[in-house]
């Protein structure tokens, strides 16, 4: 016969094992609720794609060290800085392909920021040529850190501060006439998509950067008519 104690500690247990199944399927039902609100309060979104357009990009042949037209069509945001880092970004592609008549490693994520900004006047101060959201005290952007935020469309000549990465130049073959042929075909492809664009400085990783690789300076302003596109002539 079994003692009364036992029978009492085994209701007991019995008890206390159905109420905690009965809290722990309640836990589970508000969870699932939750979970349920939270997907209802935040659905999904496909994401807003830019329409294709047709670009011109410069593209550089190490064969015959020129450059030429190529029209490609590809998608292009409204906004300024990111049509030319987008433009940019399909440049490098073809420089990281198999078959790229210009190899060089990198492609499109080498770009790290596009920043445009008007063309100081001659004899103008810095003032004139710092872009919205820079302080009278903060560095220029050409000579240092990328600025966080893009100005808006300007109507005059512009300056575009072509930002690279630091392991497109750390990978980016050495020699005058490949960095110079990376370099011109960079600047011809902004001023073909975006004419206002006359010049180009270059920082890598947000600063200033003696050369490329070794030899293209980039310490300079880059005028875009250097980089006017021909079957023979070499850049």
């Amino acid at each position: 016969m079994i003692p009364r104690y036992q029978t009492v500690i085994f209701a007991v247990l019995l008890v206390a094992s159905l109420a905690m199944g009965v809290a722990l399927w309640q836990l589970r039902e508000r969870a699932h609720k939750r979970l349920v609100a939270g997907e209802d309060s935040a659905p999904t979104r496909a994401p807003l794609v830019a329409p294709a357009e047709q670009a011109t990009l410069l593209v550089a042949s190490d064969a015959d060290s020129t450059l030429r037209d190529q029209v490609q069509s590809l998608p292009l945001p409204a906004d300024p800085g990111a049509r030319a880092r987008a433009v940019l970004g399909r440049l490098l592609e073809l420089y990281a392909a198999p078959d790229a008549t210009h190899p060089v490693p990198g492609g499109a994520g080498s770009v790290a920021q596009v920043f445009l900004m008007p063309v100081p006047a001659p004899g103008s101060n810095a003032a004139a040529s710092r872009p919205a959201g820079s302080s009278a005290t903060g560095a220029n952007p050409t000579t240092a850190s990328v600025p966080a935020s893009q100005p808006s469309e300007f109507k005059g000549p512009e300056l575009a501060v072509v930002n690279l990465t630091g392991s497109f130049a750390a990978g980016h073959p050495s020699g005058i006439e490949t960095e110079t042929l990376t370099v011109l075909s960079i600047c011809g492809t902004l001023h073909a998509n975006l004419p206002r664009v006359t010049q180009v400085r270059f920082l890598v990783d947000g600063q200033q950067r003696a050369t490329l690789a070794g030899h293209a300076d980039l310490t300079r302003t880059y005028l875009a008519a250097e980089a006017v596109p021909s079957e023979s002539a070499h850049p």
